[in-house]
């Protein structure tokens, strides 16, 4: 009973806002046809979402997630505070089956909406309006459906809307569960394997991830673990791919699997590089090509990853991430080779 108070009184907050913003299918609605994967990581507690759209700068409407509470992605004729009023819901104790159905109960253009949420306790669910162009449903864990249902399920809920088939949100689902890695690994992979599998039938234009994990953000201070978006491209789901990969090298902590000891060869290659001051205009090591790696020659490496924004990689021992240096050396080598 005192959870349902609890529950309940979040919802009394914020009555008269839904109320006041209960809308219509209107000509200047804004149709948000796209699909999306929202879900949890139980053991690291990470929770994102994943989305891909034929509508320009998706991040800012579809996808809402916040750490130890949950995720939401609002579509369709989107209803844009279904993001934080369903957070508000399950961080007062709600499920995200709970706070799906008092969403839809208090909103009289459900019937255009599409949403998926999942809780941080693994709880999913997934709502697709009846009027919702076709193709469009969802699945929620190993439940499926489509129209004017609540699907439920445990860890993730895959939907979209205006979709060449069924076959979109299966695959998104199928990889995401068959995927190895992190939670932002299986969501990149389940967003891009919905997109081979059809996609949205009128192409593609924006996309973003979010991902959000308590204290990791880029200086520990906030839970911004990964926020990408594109705003309109060609083939946004490829260049998501691409920035992600850009993003987990500049923000990402050292995997002490990757990380290897500066012996004299790769000492005497990163003494080179610093010490070529034509290439970054500034002369970072001045000393022998020796393959010393002494205070000297670490130094000038820090602040060579400072310059070059490995700020998160840099480190106080004789050690470098393989990701790092194998970047190091691409960036010199296309340097070299530009000016030959």
């Amino acid at each position: 009973m005192n959870r349902w108070l609890t529950i309940l009184s979040a919802l009394a907050v914020f009555a008269v806002s839904f109320l006041t913003t209960r809308s219509t299918r209107e000509p200047d609605a804004n149709l948000v046809s796209t699909f999306s994967i929202v879900a949890v990581d139980l053991e690291n507690g990470d929770v994102g979402v994943a989305v891909q759209s034929k509508f320009p700068n998706v991040r800012p409407v579809v996808p809402w997630a916040e750490a130890g509470v949950g995720a939401v992605a609002t579509q369709s004729f989107a209803n844009v505070s279904y993001g934080p009023k369903g957070l508000t819901l399950m961080r007062n104790g709600a499920t995200a089956e709970e706070a799906l159905r008092i969403l839809i109960a208090n909103d009289s253009a459900r019937d255009v909406r599409q949403v998926g949420i999942v809780d941080a306790r693994g709880n999913a669910a997934s709502w697709t309006g009846l009027e919702c162009f076709d193709w469009a449903g969802g699945r929620a864990g190993s439940a499926s459906g489509g129209k004017g249902v609540v699907v439920t399920g445990k860890g993730y809920a895959a939907q979209g809307n205006i979709l060449v088939g069924k076959e979109t949100v299966e695959a998104m689902a199928t990889t995401f569960e068959n995927t190895q890695g992190s939670l932002a690994d299986r969501l990149v992979a389940a967003l891009v394997a919905g997109g081979k599998a059809g996609g949205d039938r009128r192409g593609e234009q924006s996309a973003a991830l979010l991902v959000k994990r308590a204290g990791a953000g880029y200086d520990g201070t906030t839970d911004d673990y990964i926020d990408i978006s594109i705003y309109d491209h060609p083939t946004p789901l490829k260049e998501l791919e691409r920035l992600y990969n850009l993003h987990k090298l500049f923000f990402f902590r050292s995997d002490p699997k990757n990380v290897i000891v500066i012996d004299p060869t790769i000492c005497r290659e990163l003494q080179t590089i610093l010490g070529t001051k034509e290439y970054k205009g500034m002369l970072f090591y001045d000393g022998p090509i020796n393959g010393v790696f002494d205070a000297k020659t670490k130094k000038a490496l820090q602040d060579f990853m400072g310059w070059e924004n490995y700020d998160v990689r840099i480190r106080d021992d004789d050690k470098i991430d393989k990701e790092v240096l194998e970047d190091i050396r691409k960036n010199f080598a296309d340097w070299k080779a530009k000016r030959t």
